[in-house]
């Protein structure tokens, strides 16, 4: 029998808070800047106007001239035939005093008409007597220098060493940015967020009331700082949001600099650390200079455990970057001035693992807990996740508050989104209770699967889901089953869907013994049945195991141990701390709690083997009915197993009862055997594989 984490997103990603756009529209992007496309665009244009303009490198252009041989040229100087004569260099160019018809340097025969231009080539060498046969026939002659266009002067010979320049100009910046600015590594990376931008109030976060009355003396401290200065108060200065993940610490943040009206600076704790030693204690003091020069202000660090954890713990020394940073930070916590209205707020699910230094007073001297919201609070949660979608009249958020114990403001959300994409997906107008199930079932037990198909192991899978949902029945003190179902979904085979009446904080010895029962219940049914046992008892294994080991070792549940507590190691995450750290119990109490765990474990096994035996009728009745259906709900299941007159009373759950055959439905409860960060009880999945 395994119990999932508290929510099903528990281990994703955080979202960051926004606040939704009315009438649902899709939120809008920036204009695109156009002015930086000016400069390009009139660069383009001077370029085709200059090449459009330029002359050839030998001035002329024409294409009526008509190039001829050195010879024809000088047997029409011979005849008189040729006016004036330019020369540059060795090009000659001139008009024909009269038509004639001559061969072109193609062998083209081609006239040129009275004034027509022509042009030759004069051969290498001072071509005195070309000149001077020029002269005897009274042809003028000017000679000419070559001139070329100054643009193109400029392009030929700084052109090509402007591109080599522009070329590592580029690969500079572009080097740059990919190295975060290879120029500016100790600038902050804090998005800023000032008050001209849309803000988040406080009623835009549901569900944590308590949390917003501890937050309301900051908010109005900095409102008016003034009042508090004036009677020597000192407003804390650092608050340090604790929960777990999903619970709103960020959403939080924000609402409290949306409410003060202040600027807001947010990063998270991890972009302090880089490569380079000293580039996180230069941000740090970056990000604190500009939260003074912008006060009164909110600096936010998120998961401020990824710097601020124990300094010296593991194998690392106390010279590493991360702790230089942790230093840094606080050492400006410390140089506030009483009178600077600079709050710090820090979000963090571990605070256990955080420097003692960074939890005194004066430095995050106070806690606010942000925890799971209650049944009102996850209704409200749900009434601002659904303001924007079309609700179907069969819609009850109530009911869906009461039926979601344990989901935190994130799975709500994510609830109330898949309900939305459900509902694209069928081309609906609103979103119906229909929505709400199916998207229940995709987050909590995952896409349902092909169902199996070699009947052997649909019979296993039968009664394995019997055996857990008949140990629950017959078992007191046990968490009622809402359905049993052998549908895969997710990565089981089968599910069996346990729904708790009401919200534990405390539980008790024999609520854990009852659960151990319930959770062995597959594996004995198995062994009952088929004389031995397969591998789909794995995650029960390991849950029971880790709950008979917290009775022992935590829990002081245990006879032999008695009320000791030897837990206390497994709380620190950090790479060779059990190295340099002493175990605070001997090898003798090791080999005593390993002997104490494996007794409970095995007790709890062979009861429920005792049970099963002894209503081994009830067993196959369930399995059989399991075959049948694919789905047994609670009322059902009572009838078949003879117990109807026992029927509890109706459990009052809006999963219960889906519009979809086949859909295994589960419930959340709390659950004492995946410890929070403060090692209390956590909430889980009350779902059995």
């Amino acid at each position: 029998m395994q119990y999932p984490p508290n929510n099903p997103n528990q281990n994703g990603q955080k979202k960051s808070p926004q606040k939704p756009n009315e009438g649902g529209q899709p939120p809008r992007f920036p204009p695109q800047d156009w002015k930086r496309w000016i400069w390009p665009a009139v660069l383009v244009l001077f370029l085709i106007w200059t090449l459009a303009n330029l002359p050839d490198l030998s001035g002329s252009g024409s294409s009526t001239t008509v190039s001829i041989s050195y010879s024809a040229l000088y047997d029409q100087i011979d005849k008189d035939n040729v006016g004036n004569l330019v020369v540059r260099e060795q090009t000659v160019t001139g008009a024909m005093t009269a038509p004639v018809t001559l061969l072109d340097t193609q062998d083209r025969t081609r006239e040129i008409p009275a004034g027509g231009r022509f042009t030759s080539i004069l051969p290498s060498g001072d071509n005195n007597d070309f000149l001077s046969a020029a002269y005897k026939r009274g042809v003028g002659v000017l000679i000419q220098p070559i001139e070329i266009n100054p643009i193109l002067y400029f392009i030929t010979y700084f052109g090509p060493l402007l591109l080599i320049i522009g070329f590592f100009v580029w690969s500079a910046r572009r080097a740059q940015r990919q190295m975060n600015g290879a120029f500016g590594f100790g600038r902050t990376q804090a998005r800023e967020y000032t008050v001209e931008r849309p803000q988040v109030k406080f009623t835009d976060v549901a569900g944590q009331e308590s949390a917003k009355a501890e937050l309301v003396e900051v908010v109005d401290f900095l409102k008016e700082p003034e009042k508090y200065i004036a009677l020597g108060a000192k407003i804390p200065r650092g608050v340090l949001l604790v929960g777990p993940p999903g619970t709103g610490k960020t959403l939080m943040a924000r609402a409290v600099a949306g409410e003060a009206n202040v600027s807001f600076f947010s990063i998270a704790a991890s972009e302090f650390v880089e490569m380079f030693v000293g580039v996180g204690a230069s941000r740090v003091r970056d990000l604190f200079r500009r939260a003074k020069e912008n006060a009164p202000s909110i600096v936010f660090v998120d998961e401020i455990d990824a710097v601020g954890r124990q300094r010296g713990a593991g194998l690392g020394g106390g010279h590493d970057e991360r702790e230089q940073t942790l230093n840094q930070m606080l050492a400006e916590m410390d140089g506030f001035d009483r009178t600077e209205s600079v709050i710090v707020m820090a979000a963090t699910n571990r605070p256990d693992v955080l420097d003692p230094a960074l939890l005194r007073p004066g430095r995050f001297d106070r806690q606010v807990t942000v925890g799971l919201p209650d049944k009102n609070g996850r209704e409200a949660i749900l009434k601002i996740h659904t303001r924007d979608k079309p609700m179907d009249k069969d819609v009850q958020l109530m009911d869906m508050a009461k039926s979601t114990i344990g989901f935190s403001g994130a799975d709500l959300a994510n609830l109330a989104n898949e309900a939305a994409l459900n509902a694209a997906r069928r081309n609906a107008k609103k979103l119906s209770m229909r929505d709400f199930l199916n998207a229940f079932d995709r987050i909590v037990l995952g896409n349902e699967r092909p169902p199996l198909s070699d009947e052997h192991e649909r019979k296993v899978v039968a009664y394995h889901e019997a055996g857990h949902a008949l140990a629950s029945a017959l078992t007191p003190g046990a968490d009622p089953v809402l359905k049993v179902t052998i549908v895969p979904r997710g990565q089981s085979g089968g599910v069996t869907v346990f729904m708790p009446d009401k919200e534990n904080h405390l539980y008790s010895e024999s609520y854990l013994r009852a659960r151990m029962l319930v959770g062995m219940g597959g594996r004995a049914a198995e062994l009952i049945v088929f004389n031995e046992v397969t591998s789909g008892a794995v995650s029960d294994l390991r849950t029971v195991t880790e709950i008979a080991r917290r009775m022992v070792t935590q829990f002081g549940m245990s006879d032999v141990i008695g009320p000791l507590n030897f837990g206390d190691e497994d709380r620190q995450p950090f790479l060779g701390y059990t190295i340099s750290q002493n175990r605070s119990y001997s090898e003798e109490t090791a080999a005593k709690i390993d002997a104490e765990v494996r007794k409970i474990v095995e007790d709890a096994y062979a009861k429920t083997i005792q049970v099963l035996s002894d209503n081994r009728d009830k067993l196959d009745a369930l399995a059989e009915a399991l075959l049948a259906q694919e789905v047994v709900g609670y009322e059902e299941m009572f009838r078949v197993i003879g117990m109807g007159d026992q029927l509890p009373e109706k459990l009052a759950n809006v999963f219960s009862g889906s519009t979809e055959p086949a859909k295994p439905v589960v419930t959340v409860t709390f659950d004492p055997f995946e410890p929070d960060a403060e090692g209390g009880p956590a909430p889980s999945n009350g779902v059995a594989e």
